[in-house]
């Protein structure tokens, strides 16, 4: 039974006013990214979606308008919860007005039409808007809405959802240039924001895969450099804590606990602290940590390695009791070989060639030979007999596998340790890719044979089983008895839960992580799997809300390097200038960093015209290797002391809300009438 639906949060009479923010998509992404815009950055915000029910959910009874204001109104009564509290936990400030990011603001307004044509996202406003959001599944219609949006307004900033990265590259450099085109002297810094393509697979999978494996890193890029965020488990006692560059986070006390539940922003006490300071590290005892490990160079010029080749190894062509025997027949031709030479003391050569005519029945009768000549002769015919079915054999296995070359392989006999990974659409691609390029053995199950994923699978050889994962046998075929985990990744929460359940069901001790939208829906997963399989480590992650801060970040114009769950809470990283933020200039590092809202990672020590101005793509290198790579600009070992400039640009790393502070717009409140 789903709750009371509280009236919808909107005011549907009322134009936008210059300055808000437009988001337009169909499914959970465009709430949770309307959701972080209106209560963590406290924006006006212009919500888009397409009437009727939500096509991702089709079970689900709520139209897209109506789970926009449920979503909306759990938010906000959260909200509400969180401001009458008592201060912040780690924030280093007291109290709540100063943190109130919704002061003022007018709440979400719903719009709801089929396409984002012209007139619609002129009614939207999208003429008078600082940014707009096209985070559509169809990449075909975001590039539309795009276009059609830099006409209306050639100073818009766009955040655009591509799956295709290749085509999100050239239609940002494109987009960028009609800017320009329309505003001729803009300043660059400005047209480097104007249009952001971003994929919320790409944000999410790195974290998807990661709760396959224990101990595994997020990987962050930076100007050619790769930060990577580690975690460590709690030191034995006599051990200290290595901290590395510094601590990103505190675990939860029950992390490393089969049965303990993750934490997220309601969990109180128990939940993760993000960017704790000195005294807090110190007093942590027991709990894991999340440290920035190391920073090394990228390699930009190094092809991606291929998980499968064109052609089939030998081992692939013919099968083992095939190659078993062909190495039983080389075998007795040797012998028989060594027994020419030794009783007729003929030559090794000669012998060898008696030998190969006898097996092919190609020699005339040993009879004026001696016995030992005739008994050889006798020998090697009965070797040729055994030659040709097994050459027959080998043809045919050879044409079998090339009929077969471009199927699906199966699960191999023997196969343990590996990954049971549950769809092959956008996330569950994405993924694979990942586990493939940490050397994880993976066994893909998918419904749909033309799936996204199928021909990617296909090419890196990767055993797939194509069927129903709800129906019996389809587990079993993937061999999930001696799996290490499952990764139930379609977009189907009752399909990932059932999935999971009839695991568990089979293995118990098996690690599972599922695909999840709705928190509360996931708690109760938690509670339920604890009660019963508490030996055994469960999560959930949601898509949505892995990649919703990133697109959030970027409407801010803002660059967003990445975002890295801990736990149920997510960590952005981010470059901004330090001048016109009060917060951090004219203070030192020390003085600048504020527990539980940002710390200031690294300074560009670059002169501001000789910047580049993407510090997420890498930087350009010679593949002949004639030249070498340019030196970052970045520096990493910052001392406490060191006061940070207007003209300085730093990376930082913030909470969601420690970067919403930082990147707060200043307006002014109207009294209403």
């Amino acid at each position: 039974m789903l709750g009371f639906v509280p009236p919808l949060p909107q005011q549907p009479g009322r134009p936008p006013s210059a300055g808000h923010m437009i988001v337009c998509g169909d499914d959970a992404l465009a709430r949770r990214l309307a959701v972080e815009l209106r209560y963590v950055y406290g924006e006006r915000v212009t919500l888009l979606l397409p009437p009727g029910r939500d096509a991702h959910s089709p079970e689900t009874p709520l139209t897209q308008r109506g789970r926009a204001a449920a979503l909306f109104g759990r938010m906000s009564a959260a909200m509400n919860r969180a401001g009458n509290g008592n201060g912040t936990a780690g924030g280093g400030t007291s109290g709540s007005g100063d943190l109130d990011t919704n002061a003022g603001v007018e709440a979400v307004r719903i719009m709801e039409a089929p396409e984002p044509s012209d007139d619609v996202l002129e009614e939207a406003g999208v003429d008078r808007a600082a940014a707009l959001a096209l985070v559509y599944d169809d990449d075909e219609r975001n590039i539309r809405a795009a276009l059609t949006a830099r006409r209306l307004n050639p100073r818009l900033r766009l955040v655009i959802r591509l799956y295709n990265r290749k085509l999100g590259l050239h239609l940002e450099e494109l987009l960028d240039q009609a800017a320009a085109v329309a505003m001729p002297g803009i300043d660059p810094a400005l047209l480097d924001a104007s249009t952001t393509v971003l994929s919320d697979a790409d944000t999410a999978a790195p974290a998807l895969a990661a709760t396959a494996l224990t101990g595994s890193s997020k990987v962050i890029q930076a100007e050619g450099l790769l930060l990577r965020a580690a975690e460590r488990p709690p030191p034995r006692p006599g051990e200290a804590a290595d901290p590395g560059l510094c601590t990103l986070a505190l675990l939860s006390s029950t992390t490393n606990d089969p049965a303990g539940a993750e934490g997220s922003d309601s969990s109180g006490d128990e939940a993760p602290q993000l960017l704790p300071g000195e005294s807090a590290v110190a007093a942590a005892t027991g709990r894991g940590t999340v440290v920035l490990e190391t920073v090394s160079r990228a390699d930009p010029d190094r092809p991606a390695t291929r998980m499968g080749g064109r052609g089939a190894p030998l081992s692939q062509v013919f099968s083992r009791r095939l190659r078993w025997s062909a190495l039983g027949v080389a075998a007795s031709v040797v012998a028989l070989v060594i027994a020419s030479v030794v009783t007729t003391k003929d030559s090794v050569v000669h012998s060898t060639y008696l030998t190969l005519l006898d097996l092919l029945a190609m020699g005339d009768p040993a009879e004026g030979g001696g016995d030992a000549r005739q008994i050889i002769q006798l020998l090697s015919g009965v070797a040729g007999l055994l030659l040709l079915p097994l050459l027959v054999a080998a043809v045919l296995e050879a044409f079998g596998t090339l009929r077969t070359a471009s199927s699906l392989r199966r699960p191999p006999r023997g196969l343990s340790g590996h990954v049971v990974l549950l769809g092959l659409g956008k996330i569950g691609t994405r993924v694979l890719v990942r586990l493939r390029e940490l050397d994880i053995p993976v066994v893909v199950v998918e419904e749909d044979p033309e799936a996204r994923g199928i021909p990617l699978a296909r090419s890196m050889h990767v055993p797939t089983v194509i069927g129903d994962v709800t129906q019996e046998g389809v587990l079993e075929a993937a061999k999930i008895r001696r799996a290490r985990a499952l990764l139930a990744l379609t977009s189907i929460d009752t399909t990932n839960l059932e999935a999971a359940l009839y695991a568990r069901s089979v293995k118990p001790d098996l690690r599972v992580a599922l695909r999840l939208y709705d928190d509360e829906f996931a708690t109760a997963v938690y509670r339920t799997l604890r009660t019963a399989h508490p030996g055994a480590l469960t999560r959930s992650r949601s898509v949505s809300h892995l990649a919703a801060p990133a697109f959030a970040g970027a409407m801010m114009g803002r660059q967003i390097l990445g975002a890295i769950p801990v736990e149920r809470k997510v960590m952005l990283f981010a470059a901004l200038e330090v001048a016109g933020h009060p917060q951090l200039e004219g203070r030192t590092v020390e003085q600048a960093f504020r527990a539980g809202a940002w710390r200031v990672l690294a300074i560009d020590a670059t002169p501001p015209g000789d910047r580049t101005p993407d510090l997420a793509a890498p930087l350009p290198f010679d593949p002949a290797g004639d030249v070498a790579p340019p030196p970052s600009g970045l520096v990493w070992d910052l001392h406490p002391g060191y006061v940070l400039r207007a003209q300085d640009r730093v990376v930082i790393a913030a909470t969601r809300r420690g970067l919403a502070e930082l990147l707060r717009r200043q307006r002014s409140v109207v009294p209403r009438q």
